[in-house]
C-alpha cells in the first residue's frame, strides 16, 4: 500500500476525531468516501488470519491471493451502493451457566468491510463515550473496570450496590432504535444504510437463513461498537443527566459492554435506582433478568451490619470476581475479590478435559508449551490483587490433573509424585503470580 495513501487516511480519522471532541453536536455528513481501497487494504491486514471461515468459505490467505482484484471489486460495489453482507454461519459455543452462547462467523469480506466502519465510527464515538465505560474500546480492559471499582467502593461513601443484568442484550437490541441514536451524529446515507444492512443480514442455521429486526450479531466485529452506542444513550447519558439529579447522596455506574454495576451511598436511592433501571429498560425493548438482579448492602460498614444482624456478609459477582467485604493488615476495611465460583469451576473442567484429550494423541512435549500457555493466561486474567488463592488453586487442580493423566498414558502408574516432581524441575510449567496490582495504579 503507498505510504502516502496510508498517511491521507489517518490524517482524515484525526480530523474526524478532532471535530468530534470540539463539537459535541457536530453530525458528519460524509464518511463511508473512506472506504476506500487503500483503506480497505489497511483493515485487511489488521485481521486475525487464523479464524475460522464464513459461509463462503474463503479464508485470509485465499483472498489475499488475489486481493487487489478483490478489494477493487469491493469497493466498486461499496461505491455503486451494491454490496449485500453475505449472512453469518451460525454456531454455538458452550456458557458457563449451561446451555448455549449462539455465535455468528462472518465471511471475510463482511470482516474487511465492518472493521472499516468500526475504525471510522471509533474515531466519533470514543470521543462521546464516557470513562465509565470500558468494555471493547481502545486502550481500556475489565481489569481497569475492576480497579475503577476498587476505587469508588474505597474511596467515596458506597454502602449499597445495585445488580443489573440484561436478559439477552445482543440478542434484543433494536435496529430501529439503534439507528436512531447513530443519527444523533451521523447524517451519511451511505453509511447508515450499510450499517442497516450489516444489521439486517442475518444468519445461517441448520441451512436456514434467519433474518431479524433486533439483535446485533455476536461474534462480528462491528457488533461490539454498536453494542457501546446503544447503551451509551440508553444508561450511560441517561445515568449521568437524569439519575445523579435525583439522588440525594453519591452514586455511580461502571459498565463493561452489557455487565455494570452501580454504587450508591444511601438505601432509598439504591431503590429508586433499581426501580429506575426496569423502567429504562422496557421502554427501549430490554429486560432486567429479574433473578440476576438486585440492591444489596455493601462497603465499609457490611461486616458489622451483618453480624449484628446474624447474617453472612452479602457479596456481588461482577466480570468473573466475587467481591467481598475484607480487612487490610492494619484491620481497616478493603475490597475483596477472588475468582467466583462459577468461573472456578468451569476453568477447571476445562482444563481436565483438555488434559484427559490431549494426553495420548501427542507427546507431552508436543503440547507442554500449549499448557503453559493456558496457565499464564488463566494467571492473565484472574491473577488480580487479593486472588493469590483463587489462582494458586487452579494452578494445584491443573497439577494434580496433569499427575493423574500422565500416570494413565499408559497401564503401568509409573509416574510417583516424587518422579513427578522432578520432572516439574527439568520441563516447569508457570507458577500462580499476581499480574494486575490494584494498589499501585
Amino acid at each position: 500500500m503507498p505510504n502516502t495513501e496510508v498517511v491521507e487516511t489517518e490524517l482524515k480519522l484525526a480530523l474526524i476525531a478532532g471535530h468530534a471532541t470540539r463539537e459535541p453536536d457536530l453530525q458528519f455528513t460524509s464518511l463511508a468516501h473512506l472506504l476506500n481501497r487503500e483503506f480497505l487494504e489497511q483493515c485487511f491486514y489488521s485481521l486475525n488470519r487464523n479464524k475460522a471461515v464464513g459461509l463462503d468459505n474463503v479464508s485470509w490467505y485465499d483472498y489475499e491471493e488475489m486481493l487487489e482484484e478483490n478489494l477493487t471489486s469491493l469497493v466498486g460495489r461499496l461505491k455503486s451502493k451494491k454490496y449485500k453482507p453475505i449472512p453469518a454461519r451460525r454456531v454455538y459455543i458452550p456458557k458457563d451457566s449451561g446451555g448455549k452462547r449462539p455465535l455468528g462467523i462472518s465471511a471475510i469480506e463482511n470482516k474487511i468491510v465492518e472493521k472499516g466502519v468500526t475504525r471510522i465510527l471509533q474515531c466519533i464515538y470514543e470521543q462521546d463515550f464516557s470513562d465509565i465505560s470500558y468494555g471493547f474500546r481502545p486502550k481500556r480492559n475489565c481489569h481497569q473496570a475492576l480497579n475503577e471499582l476498587d476505587d469508588q467502593i474505597m474511596r467515596n461513601p458506597i454502602n449499597h450496590i445495585v445488580e443489573a443484568d440484561i436478559k439477552g442484550f445482543f440478542d434484543n437490541v433494536s435496529h430501529e432504535l439503534l439507528l436512531e441514536f447513530l443519527k444523533i451524529r451521523i447524517k451519511d446515507s451511505s453509511m447508515l444504510l450499510l450499517i442497516r444492512n450489516f444489521l439486517k443480514a442475518g444468519y445461517v442455521d441448520d441451512a436456514l437463513i434467519y433474518t431479524s429486526d433486533k439483535g446485533t450479531p455476536q461474534g462480528s466485529i462491528l457488533s461490539p461498537l454498536l453494542a457501546n452506542v446503544f447503551l451509551h444513550y440508553v444508561l450511560d447519558v441517561w445515568f449521568e443527566t437524569v439519575v445523579k439529579k435525583h439522588t440525594r447522596g453519591y452514586c455511580e455506574i461502571i459498565r463493561y459492554a452489557d455487565d455494570f454495576v452501580c454504587v450508591v451511598q444511601y438505601e432509598n436511592d439504591a431503590k429508586k435506582i433499581e426501580d429506575a433501571l426496569q423502567n429504562r429498560f422496557n421502554k427501549y425493548g430490554l429486560e432486567i433478568h429479574p433473578e440476576k438482579s438486585r440492591k444489596i448492602s455493601f462497603g465499609r460498614f457490611e461486616a458489622e451490619n451483618a453480624k449484628r444482624q446474624k447474617r453472612p456478609a452479602n457479596t456481588f459477582d461482577f466480570l468473573g470476581f466475587t467481591h467481598f467485604c475484607d480487612k487490610a493488615r492494619q484491620g481497616f476495611f478493603k475490597l475483596g475479590r477472588k475468582t467466583s465460583r462459577k468461573k472456578f469451576v468451569s476453568k477447571c473442567k476445562e482444563m481436565t478435559i483438555w488434559l484427559k484429550k490431549i494426553r495420548n494423541k501427542m507427546k507431552p512435549k508436543e503440547w507442554w508449551d500449549t499448557l503453559n500457555s493456558k496457565l499464564r493466561g488463566h494467571y492473565q486474567y484472574y491473577g488480580v490483587s487479593g486472588n493469590y488463592k483463587g489462582v494458586d488453586a487452579f494452578y494445584k487442580h491443573t497439577v494434580r490433573t496433569l499427575h493423574k493423566w500422565l500416570n494413565r498414558r499408559s497401564q503401568k502408574h509409573s509416574m510417583s509424585w516424587k518422579n513427578f516432581n522432578n520432572y516439574l524441575k527439568c520441563y516447569p510449567i508457570p507458577t500462580p503470580k499476581i499480574v494486575h496490582n490494584f494498589y499501585t495504579l
